[in-house]
């Protein structure tokens, strides 16, 4: 796309898309034929005055926003199946970056399936086209809209607000900056998230090379005693057999004393020298051992943290249609809790609408108990009856509540999991886990 300094006075203006050709079909090699547009990101001087009676169609829009909508308001799997359902050539193997092409060329194609598009899109966000229809003025729009940005709601509201009849002009390009802002955080807490692994195992590279140079020392150290040892050993041998020979009898008895005492204190001195390099092995075994659970440690939250971040990133990737992600269309919507009820204990109060719109949206039920803070613990039996699987977070959540918990859990044979923090990465995780082993264990961890 051409640079924010080139877009034009008419980028979010809404006027009838004037088609020159619509084709029932088209392939991927459509999309060698789209060309950069410059345009000037000059707002305009007024907004609209007389606002739509009715809702905006998606090709009524400017060409320049379909690309965010396709991008925000349908999951690449949506896409894929609306393609294949069109027949359009090439959809079912193409890659996601040529998928999202495909489907912003036929977003201005009402002929061609645009219609289908509008119609996918109406049926996904419902909900929020409903809530936004019941706002008569652009002020009431607005407040929606700033609403589901405090709550991370952003696909559906943003659907509703570029289709709502009284939506300007000042409206659209506000939410359109919102949208492409938001893509710019999350890649970088993405990257930041991705430095901080690197680091845990460079660190561990680096304690294990320690290890090692210390353990090496040490094997040295004990050659070199036990060659010491043999060389004295040898000596003080060699020593008493030229005394012997030298001197007669009385002589010999006198120099062959001195000599022992010589190297018995020399040997003294050197078992001495062993105990201390002993002790030294000791700490330095003891050292290694817990260097090496420090190790096992860092991995396993690598390891977590790895499955976290694929998981978030497959389901911002769905959220915000970022293409060339890692894993493939299926294995981002692999994540489906077919309306199963999970039941969250704990966490933190302001987070709650947060994780209740992230189960909705892979298809669960959400049930929530603050873990005793304001919720009465006698209500916490009848919710675990209700639900399929029950999480916690185990740095948000009182004991007491964890212990009742897993007590419920076991005698209803309920399934629960101990999330490793509050956040939204650590729930889509477990739940992902939870997905991939459904038998898991109702025993306590």
């Amino acid at each position: 796309m051409s640079s924010h300094a080139e877009l034009p006075i008419a980028l979010f203006s809404r006027p009838k898309v004037e088609l020159k050709a619509e084709a029932a079909h088209f392939t991927t090699a459509d999309i060698a034929s789209l060309r950069p547009r410059t345009v000037n990101l000059v707002p305009p001087v007024s907004d609209q005055s007389a606002p739509a009676r009715q809702r905006s169609r998606i090709w009524d829009l400017a060409g320049s926003l379909h690309c965010s909508i396709i991008g925000t308001c349908l999951t690449n799997g949506e896409l894929r199946r609306l393609l294949v359902r069109l027949k359009v050539s090439g959809a079912e193997t193409a890659g996601d970056h040529d998928l999202h092409m495909l489907g912003v060329l036929l977003a201005g194609r009402p002929q061609a399936g645009a219609k289908h598009q509008q119609k996918a899109l109406d049926r996904r966000h419902q909900t929020v086209l409903n809530q936004f229809a019941k706002a008569k003025a652009a002020e009431a729009v607005c407040a929606l809209w700033e609403d589901a940005m405090r709550r991370g709601d952003i696909p559906g509201a943003y659907w509703a607000l570029l289709t709502h009849p009284a939506t300007t002009d000042t409206m659209v390009r506000q939410a359109f900056g919102d949208v492409h802002m938001l893509s710019h955080l999350v890649g970088a807490a993405n990257r930041a998230d991705i430095r901080r692994l690197r680091q845990l195992e460079d660190d561990n590279a680096a304690l294990m090379a320690k290890l090692e140079r210390q353990q090496k020392q040490l094997r040295d150290g004990f050659v070199s005693r036990d060659e010491i040892i043999r060389r004295l050993t040898d000596a003080l041998a060699g020593k008493a057999r030229e005394s012997f020979d030298a001197g007669g009898a009385d002589g010999d008895a006198g120099g062959l004393t001195a000599v022992v005492a010589e190297r018995e204190a020399r040997l003294a001195r050197e078992q001495k020298r062993s105990e201390r390099l002993e002790r030294r092995l000791e700490a330095a075994s003891a050292e290694r051992d817990e260097a090496k659970r420090a190790r096992e440690a860092s991995e396993r939250s690598a390891e977590m943290l790895r499955a976290e971040f694929a998981a978030l990133d497959g389901q911002i990737g769905a959220l915000l249609g970022r293409i060339g992600g890692d894993g493939s269309d299926e294995e981002r919507a692999a994540l489906d809790l077919r309306e199963q009820t999970v039941l969250y204990v704990g966490g933190r109060a302001h987070q709650t609408p947060q994780l209740k719109s992230l189960v909705e949206r892979v298809n669960g039920r959400f049930l929530h108990h603050d873990g005793g803070v304001e919720h009465s613990a006698a209500l916490l039996p009848g919710l675990i009856s209700r639900a399929d699987l029950a999480v916690f977070p185990v740095d948000c959540v009182s004991h007491d509540a964890v212990a009742s918990l897993k007590r419920v859990c076991r005698q209803l044979g309920k399934r629960y999991l101990p999330l490793r923090t509050s956040s939204l990465a650590c729930l889509l995780s477990g739940l992902a886990a939870a997905q991939a082993e459904p038998a898991l264990q109702t025993a306590p961890a």
